[in-house]
């Protein structure tokens, strides 16, 4: 699907600018839709691809016209300009190649099919279904093989970016203001710099400054600086013991106790850290002269008082701790001692010597609970100095890599400095070329220019080239085409100015007969015009084939017989009625307007799913087109059996399918027999080698199984098959199962056919409402209409209507259900009414309802009928009396059971009866 994000200028004066639209293409009518956005329903506009032209301009000249690089044109017919906008100029390209080719399909199927108002111009856009494999008003014309060797050598292959395809439809649009947005983003951006600019410094040379409470040293430090620092470094020791959560953490520096004047740049510390690294290892290289010295001997100095520092600490704690011992110790003995002269007076020896014994175990508990303390006190200090370690480590590392990319922007400079040199070293005449070299250097990279212009220019040429090619082919096409339409209207005209001449001849021939038994000129003149009208249509003349007016074929679009084969009266009537039908889709553009609501209404789905409206209920009672029949259907059905489906497991029909092919099924048999009796009139159903049968077999199988109460009954095989011709298996199947067990009450198609019953009746009612002259003339004549329409509500009017008014009743009902097929009943006879009325007799009368469906050819007038005439229709009435007449049949039937029941138990009892045998008893 060719869809994605342009800009399209739109717009007039100031606003004038480009938008963000969201465009999709419709291989339908060959038309370009923007869209607001992708969720959007309605299209803002549309593009015509199949009579438009493409150009766009190298990035120079699109700059000099004040357009953009990756801007296109689309020109069409009456001198219209659209200019679009592309992300990116590969997105150009893309578009550009792929709306080249959609033109050259669209145009070249326009050329091979033949413009017939009920056959699209695109075969290849037809969904699924028998109808949509035969094509059979296709007149294929032979390609221009060097124009397609043309194109294949100036096509340009270009793969598209995130913006264009579905998948960009879960982007955001790409921002691209139009001119009066551009200059306020741009006023915006000037004032934004002026604030900026008063900002304290130089924007160009600030640079980001850190500041930590490690000293670094300066190259020539004062001795009153390093007594500052020593003095400090020891306070920060202090605070750091005594502060532990600052200790613990990676980045050791204390910034909240710094003095401002203690801080030093980052850039500093770099500097004094080279410094610092050096002196350790070399201190007399970096090191001169008294001051240096005096240096050196203060740090040495410094260092040996530190580690007296930390001797003498550790003596303190060792002595801190023996005091504390000691403590212990006496605290224990003098306790030892007053509970020893209390509790000796009266005490065995043995209790006195046990008790002295817990005690040297819990004074040897209480060294031991004391010497693991001063372990975890030593493991916690352990840690907190690596973790000091760590944090001057990660700091130390951060100096190095600063200290890496200074030099590395040193390097950098020096090799600039060196290739210069070197330049001006190669040069005879030193740095007085050196404005020689610079115009060298522009004069390249102006060739470069060039070159990549060169071939921007080469890829332009390229296509305009191709585009100019097939706009020359297609221009060879239409002349072609006009021509052929030319001669068939020439040839046209030669016929009917025959066939003039001949019905002259007829017409005197009735004014002044001949009464003679030898054969007249008349004669001989009728007979050939019987042959001529009875001539099948066939293809044995092929030079002749597409100037043949093809008013009517040996089959219709749908695959029905449109002349039997049998009869001859029947054979004229059937062309007659044929004709008539051509006739009126012909004379009249109602066909024309109702194709273009009906693209109108597809192209606002484009961006969403159909739903339920009024709108699209009156596009489909006024008959979906033959193009797009095959996909409303689908929707209507899966529409209606969506919470059967929810329930089932994938692959529901293959399993049932399978299930009836491996198994006994009991319908199975049932079914053999009435595959070829369905519809033998059609193409797809008249031999046992039809691809039809054999789907028609699949289907009805597999709904056997799903149904066991049903299993199969006739009637259900010429659904299925009107079904198949726009639907494959699997859709036909749950089509089925909308008829069977949602539109149809239950027990419509099991053996008492108890809800078909109750229809007949509920439809008598309805006669005797809307047309009670016509239902009281039957009542007067004594004819039960219902064995006629019976058949009607059983298979939905199949083999009883003509072919076009077939499909527009299945439009309606399987969008609306069963109560249509009571609306086209009652509209049939009101549409005859009259003529019914002037039968006198019963057989008359029932001769007449026989056929008389098949001469009603006028679909529109009979859609106003059913659905403007017979209103208000309601269904609420229809269940109603369903509901009442339901009772009374099952009554009915329980009463005739009852008699079949009695009457057997008498014939067994009675000697006369017991050999009365039924032709059903006889025949088993």
């Amino acid at each position: 699907k060719l869809c994605g994000y342009l800009q399209k200028l739109s717009g007039k004066g100031p606003l004038r600018g480009f938008r963000s639209r969201w465009f999709v293409f419709d291989p339908r009518r060959c038309y370009l839709y923007y869209f607001k956005g992708p969720q959007e329903a309605l299209p803002l506009g549309h593009i015509d691809i199949a009579s438009a032209c493409f150009s766009y301009h190298q990035p120079e000249a699109a700059a000099a016209a004040g357009d953009e690089a990756a801007a296109f044109e689309v020109h069409g017919p009456g001198g219209a300009v659209a200019v679009l906008k592309a992300a990116t100029r590969q997105d150009m390209t893309y578009w550009l190649q792929e709306l080249q080719q959609k033109r050259w399909e669209y145009c070249n199927n326009l050329d091979a099919a033949k413009r017939d108002s009920r056959t699209s111009p695109t075969p290849s856009d037809f969904s699924k279904g028998l109808v949509a494999k035969d094509n059979p008003d296709l007149n294929i014309l032979s390609q221009n093989a060097s124009a397609e060797r043309a194109r294949n050598i100036l096509a340009m292959e270009t793969s598209p970016t995130d913006l264009v395809g579905e998948q960009a439809a879960s982007q955001p649009a790409p921002v691209q203001p139009s001119a009066i947005n551009f200059s306020l983003k741009q006023w915006s951006t000037e004032i934004k710099n002026s604030m900026s600019s008063l900002r304290k410094g130089n924007n160009e040379n600030r640079k980001s400054v850190f500041y930590t409470s490690e000293e670094w040293e300066l190259l020539d430090p004062t001795p009153k600086d390093l007594e500052d620092s020593v003095a400090l470094e020891e306070k920060r020791k202090h605070l750091a013991e005594g502060n532990k959560g600052l200790t613990s953490s990676a980045f050791p520096f204390d910034f909240g106790r710094i003095p401002q004047k203690t801080r030093r740049p980052l850039k500093d510390m770099i500097g004094s850290s080279k410094h610092r690294n050096s002196s350790d290892s070399s201190p007399t290289e970096w090191y001169s002269g008294n001051g240096n010295k005096l240096v050196s001997e203060l740090q040495l100095k410094y260092q040996s008082q530190q580690e007296e520092l930390e001797k003498l600490k550790k003596d303190l704690l060792s002595q801190k701790e023996l005091v504390r011992l000691l403590q212990q110790t006496v605290r224990s003995s003098q306790y030892d001692k007053y509970f020893a002269s209390r509790l000796c007076e009266g005490v065995p020896k043995d209790k006195l010597e046990l008790l002295h014994q817990k005690d040297d175990q819990i004074l040897g508990l209480n060294n031991q609970l004391e010497k693991l303390n001063l372990e975890k006190d030593s493991l916690q200090q352990e840690v907190k100095n690596l973790k000091c370690k760590v944090g001057e480590l990660n700091e130390q590392l951060g100096m190095l890599m600063e200290t890496i990319q200074a030099k590395d922007e040193v390097i950098m400079k020096l090799s600039r400095q060196l290739s210069e040199c070197e330049d001006n070293s190669s040069s005879p005449s030193g740095s007085v070329n050196s404005p020689v070299a610079t115009c060298i250097n522009k004069e390249l990279q102006e060739l470069d220019r060039l070159k990549d212009s060169l071939q921007g220019y080469k890829t332009q040429n390229k296509f305009l080239n191709k585009e100019i090619l097939e706009l020359s082919a297609l221009r060879r096409n239409a002349e072609a085409r006009e021509r052929e339409w030319q001669a068939k209207y020439t040839s046209l005209e030669a016929k009917l100015c025959q066939i003039e001449s001949k019905y002259l001849i007829l017409l005197q021939e009735v004014k002044t007969p001949v009464c003679s038994e030898e054969q007249s000129p008349a004669r001989e003149v009728i007979t050939q015009l019987l042959e001529d009208a009875l001539k099948a249509e066939t293809s044995e003349q092929p030079e002749q084939a597409f100037f043949k007016p093809h008013l009517v074929s040996e089959y219709d679009i749908y695959g029905f017989q449109t002349v039997p084969e049998d009869d001859e009266e029947e054979k004229l009537v059937a062309k007659s009625r044929a004709l008539d039908l051509r006739s009126l889709s012909l004379s009249e553009n109602r066909e024309i307007s109702a194709g273009v609501k009906w693209e109108n209404y597809l192209a606002s789905t484009m961006n969403r799913e159909m739903m339920r409206c009024a709108e699209l209920k009156n596009l489909i009672r006024s008959g979906i087109p033959h193009e797009h029949r095959s996909k409303v259907w689908k929707w209507c059905v899966s529409l209606h059996v969506k919470k059967f489906k929810d329930s089932t497991v994938p692959e529901y029909f293959q399993t049932l399918l399978q299930s009836a092919l491996e198994k006994q099924n009991p319908a199975s048999k049932q079914i053999e027999l009435d595959l070829l009796r369905t519809l033998p009139n059609n193409k797809h159903y008249s031999s046992p080698t039809s691809e039809g049968i054999q789907k028609l077999r699949n289907v009805l199988l597999a709904f056997s199984w799903r149904n066991p109460d049903i299993g199969y009954c006739q009637g259900l095989n010429r659904l299925v098959a009107i079904a198949l011709l726009y639907l494959e298996q699997e859709d036909a199947f749950w089509c089925l199962v909308t008829i069977v067990e949602v539109f149809m009450p239950r027990d419509y198609y099991t053996k008492t056919l108890l809800g078909s019953q109750v229809d007949q009746r509920v439809f008598k009612d309805l006669m005797s409402e809307k047309l009670p002259r016509l239902h009281a003339h039957f009542e007067q004549y004594k004819v039960d209409y219902t064995l006629i329409t019976f058949n009607w509500f059983l298979v939905v009017f199949v083999d009883s209507v003509v072919s076009d008014i077939l499909f527009k009743i299945w439009d309606s009902f399987l969008y609306e259900g069963p109560k249509v097929i009571f609306r086209f009943a009652l509209a049939f006879f009101k549409y005859k009414e009259e003529e019914i009325l002037k039968l006198q007799d019963s057989m008359s009368i029932f001769k007449y309802l026989r056929y008389f469906t098949r001469t009603v050819v006028d679909a529109r007038k009979l859609t106003g009928i059913a659905f403007g005439d017979l209103n208000p229709f309601p269904l609420r009435q229809i269940r109603n009396r369903r509901t009442y007449h339901l009772e009374k049949v099952r009554l009915e039937l329980n009463e005739l059971e009852a008699i079949r029941e009695d009457f057997l138990r008498e014939r067994e009892t009675c000697v006369e009866k017991r050999d009365l045998i039924s032709d059903d008893e006889e025949d088993s």
